[in-house]
This record gives C-alpha cells, structure tokens and sequence, in this order.
C-alpha cells in the first residue's frame, strides 16, 4: 500500500514538474518570437530609411552637381571679366617712346589686377611729364582708383593746375581723391616735369619710393643718387597737404628709374628685404634695363609670384 502511495506522489509531482517546465518553455518561446518580431520590424524601418537616404542622397548628388556647374560657369564670367579689366588697365598705359627721351617699362601684377600704374605725356611743345602711382591694395577697387588718377593726369582735367608744377599737381590730386570718398584707399605717387629749354627735371613726391638717376661718367663709373621730397603725405591721407618740389639739371646719356615698392621689397640672398638702394647698386653694375632687373628680383624672390606689383618705368635723356 505504501509502494503504491508513494509511485501515484512521484507521478503528480513528475506531472507537475512537466507542467511548470512547459510554462517556462512557453513563456521563454513567446519573449523570443516578441523579440524576433521587434527586430524584423527594426529591420523593416532600417531598410525604408536605407531607401529614403538612398533616394535622397541621389537628390543631394544631383543638387551638388547643378551647383557645382553654376559656379564654375559663374567663376568662368568672373575670370573673363577680370581679364577684361586686366586689358583695360593695360591699355592706359602708353607706349615705349623711340625719340628722346625715350622710354621702356614693365608693369607685372601680382594679381590678376593691381593697383599700380604710370604714365607720361606732352604737356605742351617745352614740357613733359613722368608719373607712377601705387594704390594701397589689390583687386578692383584699387584698380579703378589707379585708372581714375591716370585719366585725370593724361588729360589734365583738375581745375585751376599748372601741370608743368609737380608740387601743385600733387597738392591739387591729394584734394580731388580723399580716403574718405575713396572706399578708405589712398595712393602713393611720384610725379616730375622735364623742360626741354632748359634741361631741368622738377619733380615731386607723395609718400614714394624715390626714383633712380643714373649717370655714367667720363671714366665709364656710373653714379646713382636717389630723387625724393620729404614731408609730403600719401594721396588722400589728409587734407591740406603741402608738398615740396626739387629739380636738377638733366645731362644727354642720364637715366631715370620710376618704381613702385613692389620692384624691390622682396628678400634678398641674406634674408633681409631689398632696398631702393640694393636696386640702385645693381642697375649701376649690371644694367638698368627693366626685363634685367625684373629677372634679378625675381631670381632673389624664389618660386611663385611676386609679393607686390613690380613697376618699373625708365627713361633715357
């Protein structure tokens, strides 16, 4: 009796321990297909937002590559523009003269416009005037402003001059083109009269580098000295400005060199920056010609471009 008591206990119980394990089989089997089921929804959703990316990442392609056209054909019209520009500053500057005095020069932006220029002239049958001006800056403005001073000097249109007076002329510029109306530029410049009558160069200078009288001697020595007034301000800087005036006497065979500072600020063999009188000591030695020395300079330069414009005008007596 006790045999069969405790065969019926070891079956409830073993029925009983099949039941709890089929539970727990259940419960675990339900919470794997609720987590199968949450991940194929994730998957779901990842592969639409593959596919909206996809779709949208075309779009953004398409958008880039649209834009990426506008702007090179937009950098296009800006760089012919810039040659424009670049054409027409040229052509302010005049020719080389073959007759005395006669003249060579070279003008070498740093960039595709500078605000460098120069210029020379008749002003009438005994006068004739030599001019370079450096706007401060690059680009258009200062390029504008550079064609806008040339005009004015080539066609002698400031009122009540004598353009035969350089300090005058000077005084008479500084008035016409203040900072003020000028996009805050403003602009160095040498400028001198030669007369022919009596062989006198005046000249005078606002904020220049000096310009470089060369003469050869009788014994073939060539002497340099530097021509350049003190105390007269950069054009346009402040107003009532007086500026003084010098001159000398100009001898057959004398050459002057009208520069800006962009002909000689570069480094030279020592690491030191060139000066007007580094520039001087080798036009004396080696030759004055402007391809020459542009060569020099560029060969203490190094590789690229230039800092500054180099303007170079001479002129031979």
């Amino acid at each position: 009796m006790n045999e069969v008591s405790n065969r019926q206990t070891i079956r409830a119980a073993s029925a009983e321990a099949r039941s709890d394990f089929d539970l727990d089989r259940d419960h675990e089997l339900a919470e794997a297909r609720a987590e199968i089921a949450r991940l194929s929804a994730e998957y779901d959703d990842l592969k639409l937002l593959y596919a909206a990316l996809m779709e949208h990442g075309e779009a953004v392609e398409d958008q880039l590559a649209e834009s990426n056209l506008a702007l090179q054909k937009t950098q296009a019209r800006l760089d012919a523009e810039l040659a424009d520009a670049g054409r027409y500053v040229l052509s302010l500057l005049p020719a080389p003269r073959t007759a005395s005095p006669v003249t060579d020069w070279l003008l070498v932006p740093s960039t595709e416009l500078g605000g460098d220029s120069f210029g020379y002239h008749a002003i009438d049958d005994d006068h004739m005037a030599f001019y370079l001006l450096d706007v401060c800056g690059h680009g258009v403005g200062a390029a504008l402003l550079s064609a806008a001073v040339i005009n004015v000097l080539r066609s002698s249109s400031l009122p009540n001059v004598d353009f035969r007076k350089p300090d005058g002329v000077l005084a008479a510029l500084n008035e016409a083109f203040p900072m003020e109306t000028q996009n805050d530029m403003f602009f160095t410049i040498w400028y001198g009269v030669h007369c022919r009558s009596t062989a006198t160069l005046s000249y005078s200078t606002g904020g220049h580098p000096p310009a470089i009288h060369l003469r050869t001697a009788a014994d073939g020595v060539v002497r340099t000295s530097q021509l350049i007034t003190y105390g007269g301000m950069a054009i346009g800087a402040f107003p009532g400005v007086d500026y003084e005036l010098k001159s000398f006497v100009v001898e057959p065979g004398d050459r002057l060199l009208i520069l800006s500072d962009g002909t000689f600020e570069v480094n030279g063999a020592d690491g030191g920056m060139l000066s007007v009188s580094d520039l001087a000591q080798y036009a004396a030695a080696h030759g004055d010609e402007p391809s020459q020395i542009l060569e020099w300079v560029r060969s203490m330069n190094g590789t690229g471009p230039l800092p500054d414009d180099f303007s170079l005008l001479r002129i031979q007596f």
